[in-house]
């Protein structure tokens, strides 16, 4: 496909012009525009700032994407993503100033500002590159509000000059775009006029044109079919790295701000020690065995791998030891093991596999005894204390550590990992490279695991059947059938209700912030016994220390959690929204919910592993029709009796 060079890395360094790392791999990524001070800015390609990442690692992960680390950006000491981590290019190009009201491209107000400019303006900021001005207003410019988008993933500027000439009203001029357009952005005197009351016209020819149905989405296609111009195609532009490529997709009109502007798609994985040897995790985890990992990364062939470790194997046990107060002789046995064979281990399979989830669970739940990590520390709970029907164990997580990827992203429609190869997902990662944008965060958690016997017991009741098909109906027919790796069942369900009860509750009553909660669902059916498993986690996702500092923890203690536990299903009886929710058929996105509610059960978008979807507290409490239907029925109506 035919590219063309476009890029502009904007060179900014001053107070204000930085983002979280979070955000950087989330919301604000590659391709994301973030509107700063003095101007909307577009994260850039990672190419541009790969050389300024720290190196984080998760072999699985890793393994699973094929890659050999990921790269997070390079923070300040309030963990946000700084100008040395984060590169950035100017998009949307056209700017206009709110008193002249000219609207024309930036680099051609920077032409304006070189020649007309006086010197003292010039000394502060020769090329108008942090603060854009007028230059005969001295006013701030404003950036385009509107762009034009494609479910490519391309975006666009909005075509002003054309838009004014070929949807001219003004009678006494052509209809085709002068030899020397000059646009003019204006606005209506009254609020009820809306989009019609904005008016483009070019000061030149008197060509005057409303946004009045710019925001129709066949309105481009409409223009190409009657007018045969080429400019209301979609551009093929991708400005975050500078190519330009040939799309016969008619745009769509977007506000800048619009949220289905940019769809991050990311891939999380807890962190799991890769042995049971506490000598080898103690290694893993150290500080000089990352460096190594750098070394080796850089390495261009196995060939020179080999010699770099032949040649430095006894300086990197000498320091390791120092650093891990192991013996040289055993650091050295441990190093060589390692690095030799590194693949050795690491799962096979891949991110969306059950597999991948069943390695988590089996080390939170204790089945593998993992010893010696800084990273991953649990605490088996005496089961006995607790007395929740269902539950077989409550394990303290006490240490963990959450890596998380930018892989790519999509514009319109949201995709999920298990779509890298669908045509409108845009991957981030250049052929050639071998890394991806992350993240890592560090927390705690409470893992809930339940018995599946009774859950196989309560899912062949009539009334869980008939929940489950309901549910299993609307997902059959919506877009999201094909986005969900989880097997989807009454049990699954039910698993995933309780998790979004249980972080409400958790919430309100240690005060977390519920966006810096968020859940895993471990459930594979009975009928695989080498794999079945039924859990949740719950965890702190936030870079701050907030999630770090046991107060997740303490709730999990068997003098807290049951009743929370209780109250969490208590508080799920009644919605504000009841009778309409619980007597729901479907309800939220795509009709993918039956009784649940922002009032009741949805979480922070951030928070739940599945889009909010797939809920139903009926399947946890009954309804009014059939109050015992629900797997806690008989237990909360027993207690509130």
């Amino acid at each position: 496909m035919k590219t063309k060079r476009l890029i502009d890395v904007v060179p900014i360094n001053r107070p204000g012009y930085s983002t979280r790392a979070t955000q950087s791999i989330q919301q604000y990524g590659p391709g994301a525009m973030v509107d700063f001070p003095d101007q909307t800015l577009m994260a850039a390609d990672p190419f541009f700032w790969r050389q300024s990442v720290t190196h984080i690692h998760d072999p699985r992960l890793e393994k699973a994407l094929g890659v050999k680390y990921f790269g997070m950006p390079g923070t300040d000491s309030d963990n946000n993503a700084t100008k040395a981590g984060i590169s950035y290019v100017r998009f949307p190009e056209y700017y206009f100033c709110p008193v002249c009201r000219r609207m024309k491209k930036l680099s051609e107000w920077q032409k304006e500002h070189e020649k007309y400019a006086n010197d003292a303006i010039k000394s502060r900021d020769e090329y108008m590159v942090q603060h854009p001005k007028c230059y005969k207003d001295h006013c701030p410019l404003v950036a385009a509000a509107i762009v034009t988008v494609c479910d490519n993933g391309h975006i666009n500027d909005f075509p002003w000059v054309e838009w004014a000439h070929y949807k001219n009203t003004n009678k006494a001029t052509a209809n085709r775009v002068c030899s020397n357009p000059d646009i003019i952005f204006t606005t209506g005197n009254s609020a009820t006029e809306g989009v019609r009351g904005l008016k483009v016209t070019c000061k030149t020819c008197k060509a005057t044109a409303t946004l009045g149905d710019a925001f129709n989405p066949d309105i481009f296609k409409t223009l190409v079919e009657e007018k045969g111009i080429e400019a209301f195609y979609c551009q093929g532009n991708h400005p975050w790295k500078g190519t330009k490529s040939i799309c016969t997709q008619y745009p769509v009109v977007k506000q800048r701000g619009d949220s289905n502007v940019y769809f991050s798609c990311t891939a999380s994985s807890i962190v799991l020690p890769a042995n049971i040897d506490a000598n080898t995790n103690k290694i893993v985890e150290s500080q000089n065995y990352k460096r190594i990992n750098i070394i080796l990364s850089d390495c261009e062939d196995e060939e020179e791998r080999e010699d770099t470790i032949n040649s430095k194997l006894q300086k990197w046990s000498e320091k390791t030891a120092e650093e891990t107060h192991i013996s040289v002789v055993t650091v050295r046995n441990i190093l060589k093991n390692l690095l030799q064979n590194e693949d050795e281990g690491q799962s096979s399979y891949g991110l969306n596999n059950l597999e991948y989830k069943f390695e988590e669970f089996c080390a939170l739940s204790g089945i593998n005894k993992i010893s010696g990590s800084e990273d991953f520390q649990i605490e088996e709970m005496d089961i006995e204390k607790y007395d929740i029907p269902g539950v077989s164990q409550v394990v303290l997580v006490k240490k963990l550590k959450e890596v998380q990827a930018l892989v790519g992203f999509s514009r319109l429609q949201p995709l999920s990992i298990s779509e890298m190869d669908d045509p409108h997902f845009v991957s981030i990662k250049r052929p050639e490279e071998d890394w991806y944008p992350g993240f890592e965060v560090r927390g705690e958690g409470i893992f809930i695991q339940f018995n599946l016997d009774e859950l196989e017991k309560w899912a062949d009741s009539d009334f869980a059947i008939r929940r489950q098909e309901m549910a299993l109906f609307n997902l059959e027919n919506s877009t999201m059938r094909n986005r969900i790796d989880e097997i989807i069942d009454s049990r699954y369900i039910l698993l995933h209700t309780l998790s979004h009860l249980l972080i409400k509750q958790l919430s309100f009553e240690c005060g977390y912030n519920i966006a810096s909660l968020r859940e895993r669902i471990y459930y594979m059916p009975p009928k695989d016994e080498d794999t079945k498993m039924a859990g949740i986690l719950i965890y702190t996702a936030s870079g701050d220390s907030e999630g770090t500092l046991g107060g997740l923890v303490r709730q999990g203690r068997e003098d807290c959690f049951p009743r929370i536990f209780k109250e969490a299903l208590e508080h799920a009886l009644l919605c504000s929204n009841d009778p309409v929710c619980i007597t729901s058929n479907g309800q939220g996105r795509e009709s993918l919910n039956l009784a649940a509610c922002h009032s009741c059960a949805l979480l922070p978008e951030t928070s739940c592993e599945v889009y909010n979807i797939m809920l139903d507290r009926a399947l946890v409490i009954g309804t009014f029709e059939e109050p015992n239907g629900g797997f806690y029925s008989k237990w909360i109506n027993n207690s509130s009796n």
